[in-house]
């Protein structure tokens, strides 16, 4: 399952350093694959030693050691493992809690991913866990990736809570812990987010999107927390590494140290309405985008190139576009104060994109 979402295909090995360092591409995996490649060689070092041993329960109390459960209320949690690794760690976790009732899903580990594809940011891999949510009245529903990594939340009315929304609940109870503290966000969460922050003293800081650039920040600047519109969620009690279930957590301390359903609670970090991610294909994105921002010059407020172009069209209107570094996409997201208003960006810019993408008569 070290493939998240992808196909079982793509399972393998997934290595990490010390202190949850990942080791990617351009830290290192590339030159261990050209070794192996080439016959891997002799080392001449010490002999390390290989150690087998069953962390889970300890993987478990550590993660409760980390949020206050102590005040919660009996809470009814659908869980949507997606035959991934939340099957095997949702029951260690959750299940040692006193008034939890874990209505599973999809707990079977199989990486082939028989009942959806375990990609929870595709709206149709949710369908599952909103039924299931509804038909067992449950108070939350939590929907895993493959790897377990991200997690996705459902109120009890089954409709999908923003990874946003999440991103500024998370930050602000880790602001509770350590006031002025530094939380990461990324450039496409919602402007609620480093909103709030800033409400509860802490400094926000903005980041490019993708897991290299939030990591390094959270190592550069010692930031207690981090969220992504992917539903990531990085924590420092967690070695700057991304924990889907800790997010839970603290979603479901949230939830249960007070008596409002879901979906009242979250309306408070809800500030404002996003389009979510459209995907354009286009044979020249630059020229797309030049396009789009010369027709829009006159209502552009201000603009950043942090990753793509972030536009800030005024009265809480932004959208912000990048071209994608492995398909010919361009990425389109948007944010305003009314859905009415984010449809209107939407069409405009889609519209300025269709035109210029046209092929020439």
């Amino acid at each position: 399952f070290t493939a998240s979402h992808n196909p079982a295909a793509y399972n393998g090995i997934k290595l990490c350093r010390a202190a949850a360092l990942p080791v990617g591409r351009e830290t290192g995996l590339a030159v261990v694959a050209q070794e192996v490649i080439d016959g891997v060689p002799e080392y001449g070092g010490t002999s390390g030693t290989i150690q087998d041993r069953d962390v889970l329960a300890e993987y478990g109390e550590y993660l409760r050691s980390l949020v206050d459960l102590a005040q919660l209320r009996p809470l009814r949690v659908a869980v949507d493992a997606g035959n991934g690794m939340g099957g095997h760690t949702t029951p260690a976790v959750l299940g040692a809690i006193p008034g939890i009732t874990v209505l599973p899903l999809y707990f079977e580990l199989d990486g082939t991913f028989p009942n959806h594809e375990a990609n929870p940011l595709d709206p149709a891999n949710l369908v599952d866990l909103q039924a299931h949510v509804v038909a067992t009245g449950a108070d939350i529903g939590l929907a895993f990736d493959g790897d377990a990594d991200r997690c996705f939340v459902v109120d009890e009315l089954g409709v999908p809570v923003s990874p946003s929304a999440v991103t500024a609940l998370v930050a602000a109870r880790e602001l509770g812990r350590e006031i002025g503290g530094t939380v990461i966000h990324n450039l496409i969460t919602s402007r609620a987010v480093p909103e709030l922050i800033t409400e509860r003293g802490g400094t926000a800081v903005r980041s490019r999107v993708g897991h290299s650039y939030i990591k390094g920040l959270m190592a550069e600047t010692g930031a207690i927390f981090g969220g992504e519109h992917s539903a990531h969620y990085y924590f420092r009690d967690f070695w700057g590494a991304d924990s889907g279930m800790l997010a839970a957590l603290h979603v479901l301390a949230a939830l249960g140290e007070q008596q409002r359903p879901l979906s009242d609670l979250m309306a408070d970090y809800q500030r404002y309405e996003a389009s979510g991610e459209i995907n354009f294909t286009v044979a020249d994105a630059p020229a797309c985008v030049d396009a789009v921002l010369t027709t829009l010059s006159s209502r552009i407020q201000s603009l950043d190139h942090l990753d793509g172009v972030t536009v800030d069209l005024g009265d809480g209107r932004w959208f912000n576009l990048r071209t994608s570094n492995t398909e010919p996409l361009l990425r389109l997201n948007v944010e305003a104060r009314t859905t009415e208003e984010v449809d209107e960006v939407v069409e405009q810019v889609a519209n300025l994109i269709a035109a210029r993408n046209e092929p020439a008569p």
